[in-house]
């Protein structure tokens, strides 16, 4: 059987540095951090007292007043970068096959804003019986942005969520890849969303020890492979690639940004939140991802990286790096967006795998930012090029996105530029 070829049309992104992904790339090129004083809850007693939230989104821009207050923040945000991808891609759903296009979206943790207001106002409530928003389990539950998208543009394909934690958004993306290029869709819908900047979020990642606790300042405190690096820091958003067979896009004049050709998917069996110290699981997935794209190490350009800040996860994904690139590790360009970004968690992979797609579209990789110190006493080679503090112009032939999940779930993604071979 021979395999259908799989292209980037439309792009749509809801995130701490921009509301669209023009702006979002903008403020990335510019070294932009999105990490400030939380203002969602109070946090006078909390470890963490910042975060990347979005900012500036008037969410009835894009959905009605009264439709919001039945949906999740993050299933908000997800509708909200759905509805700037399909306009970007320019389809007349009016002349689709609709039982052709699907919605594969995944997030991490899903509505634990509604869950935690439900339980807590119960527990505050309880003599006078249980009484729960009737909208509590459908606001709350983790496939239910995937299905408000595909029922607001009446999409009757592939309909699911996927939730691998940090790599939920990325093995979305791999999903629809693989249905899209075994023919069983002409086009998804594939992304996800996430909004866990709770007390419950917040406070769980910290008695985890997982989140950065510079207080002081905020705007530097995600800040991968540098030596004071202290955890991550959590943010939301959301983003929408439309991935469409080729000849169905070239069909209808369809802008294509990119060609995606290849995922990986790994486990590290080793750890429920800490990733593999020499990163086996991580060097498997790029292997699984270089294979499947029949492409050489030497093809690739650029690498975004998981790079959450974290003072064990970063050390192992530069071995990873190494053993898998060899000598070519030192030719690639190598950033991770999290230090702008902060950490999406279930969104991370679709919001960074659109990062790498840009890459490739505009031939300029986005910093790594924060890097003041290397880390001496650790295991990384600070003869790579992590893109550090500036972005960098060169060609970008190809680009992959790596994300990996608590529960050693490992996932990765590939793209190059478009060719009418």
């Amino acid at each position: 059987m021979e395999l259908k070829r799989v292209v980037v049309t439309g792009l749509g992104a809801v995130t701490p540095v921009g509301n669209t992904p023009e702006e979002m790339w903008e403020a990335l090129l510019n070294g932009k951090s999105g990490a400030a004083p939380i203002t969602q809850f109070d946090t006078t007693l909390f470890k963490t007292r910042f975060a990347c939230e979005v900012k500036n989104l008037d969410v009835n821009q894009y959905i009605d007043r009264k439709d919001a207050r039945k949906l999740d923040r993050y299933t908000q945000l997800g509708m909200i970068s759905a509805l700037q991808a399909m306009k970007d891609c320019g389809m007349d759903l009016e002349k689709e096959d609709r039982t052709r296009i699907g919605v594969i979206f995944g997030v991490g943790i899903g509505g634990i804003k509604t869950f935690e207001e439900e339980v807590m106002y119960y527990a505050q409530n309880k003599e006078n019986g249980p009484k729960f928003n009737p909208f509590f389990i459908p606001k709350m539950i983790a496939d239910i942005a995937s299905g408000h998208i595909s029922i607001h543009f009446g999409l009757h394909g592939p309909n699911y969520t996927t939730s691998s934690a940090c790599a939920s958004s990325s093995n979305a993306l791999a999903d629809a890849f693989n249905q899209i290029r075994l023919g069983k869709a002409n086009a998804i819908l594939a992304g996800g969303s996430e909004a866990a900047i709770s007390a419950c979020g917040v406070g769980g990642f910290n008695a985890m020890h997982a989140l950065s606790t510079r207080n002081d300042e905020p705007e530097r405190a995600s800040r991968p492979f540098s030596k004071s690096r202290d955890g991550f820091v959590i943010a939301e958003g959301a983003g929408c690639l439309v991935l469409e067979e080729l000849e169905h896009a070239k069909a209808r004049g369809a802008k294509i940004y990119a060609e995606m050709v290849g995922e990986g998917e790994s486990a590290d069996a080793h750890h429920i939140t800490a990733s593999h110290p020499e990163g086996l699981g991580a060097k498997l997935v790029m292997l699984n991802a270089l294979r499947d794209a029949g492409l050489k190490p030497e093809d690739i350009d650029y690498i975004n990286v998981h790079g959450t800040s974290t003072p064990v996860g970063d050390i192992s994904e530069v071995k990873a790096i190494k053993d898998v690139f060899g000598e070519n590790a030192y030719k690639l360009n190598i950033s991770s967006t999290k230090s702008m970004t902060g950490h999406l968690l279930g969104a991370a992979g679709a919001i960074e795998a659109m990062v790498a797609v840009l890459a490739v579209k505009n031939n300029i990789i986005p910093p790594t930012i924060n890097h003041d110190e290397d880390d001496e006493d650790e295991e990384i080679d600070y003869n790579l090029n992590f893109t550090f503090n500036q972005a960098q112009k060169r060609e970008v032939r190809a680009a992959m996105s790596n994300t990996f999940g608590f529960g050693g779930h490992n996932a990765c993604v590939v793209f190059k530029k478009y060719a009418d071979e």
